[in-house]
């Protein structure tokens, strides 16, 4: 492990440490494009001998803050779209020839979506209803036959005999997770959003997060499909989260899992979850001792695996996020910027997860509402984790990124006209490869702080908002330190109860532009983090 020591507070015997680890992989991407090919995002993608069929999703950027202008019909994808990313071919066909209902959702954006064989199955999806009259959560679920699709498609024949609907309630989900463990779906989180988005919360919408894990069977005959429903998990705290990563894993002890990372919002605050939850096929656990900063909302992801070290990664692209790093220091920007960091979270064989930064970055701001599409041809587990032990000294292709939100900047929500981003175009090759001695991955000490330390918001102008977990009532001791190891302000707070505890305080004489070092002491440890004084 080499340790790059970024300050020593001598006079306190306090370190500050940011951590560079060897990596157990390396990666790198490749652009491509081909003619033709528009952007699109928040998407359902099937796969079929090597060719994409893409279907829903948005043609424009992020959704725009007027009721008027967000998700508004013009920005729908209506049609099926065939990629073949080896010859660089495209297809397409309109929806028209379908039924009015599947039409209609299969327009929609952020449908969950799982291919199971040669069946691709489309779950909700928000969008405009004509059926409805309104803007709407879809209740249905539509099967396509994926091959049979993408030969019409090509071929200019029929496709309407390949695609078949339901109507179930409990389906009625926009912007979850839909992941299998064994013979088992899971739809984990998502929201019904019934009515014009509109953030300033005036009455043209009716939402309600699901809170729930719906677990359930298929039965599919090709002709018929029979939906078993089995017992869901509830909680409210933990499954409020939508537009997030639901990513299969391989757990410590071998068995299939699911994680459901990060994702929005928190039930008494309007800021993404640091938190995780582990389903396994008994039930679930909620992570609180790991906290995820870099990646938040649903972007591309890459699972792997390494039997040999029973390590699973989890590697995520870009996106949009609460925190990035800057020059070695992790900056908190709670308008929830777009970024550009490429992260892999580590579950060990001892079930502690923590996050690393990549030398590597998206090349523009890039990620969000795009798909990792994966070669199939690369080894991998029934439940399509990659077997990372299968790699070699050379470059193989694992997989393609495409489409998503491109942002001409991180924030752009509270000025977005429409211009401000774009639905990307761009395809890109991933590569992976066997890590050389020098490959080393940036270890986020953050990510496996108990303490849970936060300070809000950061940059900020001189208060010192701190947010920290307790595993014990404890007296707590805060020390501000500049650069140079001076002490700066320090206070200890009696008796404080276990769980979640806030703290606030104006500190004078603090310099613009200058960083401090925020040490936070209990009687189980410490921790320290950086605030940084805006200029």
């Amino acid at each position: 492990m080499i340790q790059r020591i970024i300050i020593l507070l001598a006079a306190t015997l306090i370190s500050y440490f940011s951590f560079s680890q060897t990596a157990p992989f390396e990666i790198s991407i490749e652009p491509i494009n081909i003619n033709g090919l528009g952007g699109i995002q928040s998407y359902v993608v099937g796969q079929d001998n090597g060719k994409w069929l893409i279907v829903g999703g948005r043609l424009d950027g992020l959704h725009r803050r007027q009721p008027f202008a967000a998700f508004d019909i013009a920005g729908n994808n209506n049609q099926l779209i065939v990629v073949d990313p080896l010859t660089e071919q495209k297809w397409s066909a309109p929806l028209t020839s379908l039924p009015t209902s599947i039409q209609e959702q299969l327009s929609a954006t952020n449908m969950e979506f799982f291919q199971e064989g040669d069946y691709l199955y489309c779950f909700g999806g928000y969008g405009y209803s004509a059926i409805a009259g309104d803007h709407t959560t879809y209740a249905n679920l539509t099967a396509i036959k994926v091959s049979n699709v993408i030969n019409a498609i090509i071929t200019n024949s029929s496709f309407t005999s390949h695609f078949r609907q339901i109507t179930d309630p409990k389906f009625q989900v926009t912007g979850g997770g839909l992941n299998k463990i064994n013979d088992i779906y899971y739809l984990l989180g998502g929201q019904k959003f019934i009515g014009r988005y509109n953030p300033n919360n005036q009455p043209t919408f009716v939402q309600e997060y699901s809170n729930q894990i719906r677990r359930f069977t298929i039965l599919d005959d090709g002709t018929s499909i029979t939906i078993n429903h089995l017992p869901s998990y509830t909680d409210i705290e933990n499954f409020h989260r939508r537009d997030y990563n639901a990513e299969a894993q391989i757990l410590p002890n071998g068995t299939e899992g699911i994680t459901m990372f990060s994702g929005v919002f928190q039930q008494n605050i309007d800021l993404p979850f640091l938190n995780s939850v582990t389903v396994d096929s008994q039930g679930y656990a909620v992570n609180n001792t790991f906290q995820q900063y870099y990646n938040h909302y649903h972007c591309p992801v890459l699972p792997l695996y390494s039997t040999t070290e029973n390590e699973m990664h989890t590697v995520f692209f870009g996106g949009i996020a609460q925190f990035y790093d800057s020059n070695g220091t992790l900056v908190q920007d709670d308008n929830v910027p777009f970024v550009n960091t490429i992260a892999r979270v580590t579950r060990d064989a001892n079930g502690v997860m923590s996050e690393h930064k990549l030398p590597i970055e998206m090349p523009a701001l890039l990620g969000s509402g795009a798909e990792f599409i994966p070669n199939l041809n690369f080894p991998h587990f029934d439940n399509m984790v990659f077997k990372l032990d299968n790699i070699t000294n050379e470059n193989t292709l694992i997989g393609y990124i495409f489409g998503g939100i491109s942002s001409s900047q991180p924030n752009i929500f509270f000025i977005n006209d429409g211009t401000q981003s774009i639905a990307n175009n761009q395809i890109f090759k991933v590569f992976i490869k066997a890590a050389s001695p020098l490959s080393i991955d940036d270890f986020n000490t953050a990510s496996t702080d108990a303490l849970n330390l936060k300070i809000y918001p950061n940059p900020n102008d001189g208060i010192l908002n701190l947010q920290f977990n307790l595993t014990q009532n404890d007296d707590v001791k805060i020390y501000v330190f500049d650069v140079k190891g001076i002490l700066v302000d320090k206070v200890v707070l009696k008796n404080l109860k276990e769980g979640k505890n806030k703290y606030s305080k104006e500190i004078k004489n603090l310099s613009s532009g200058s960083i401090y070092l925020i040490t936070l002491e209990t009687s189980a440890g410490k921790v320290t983090h950086k605030l940084i004084i805006e200029k």
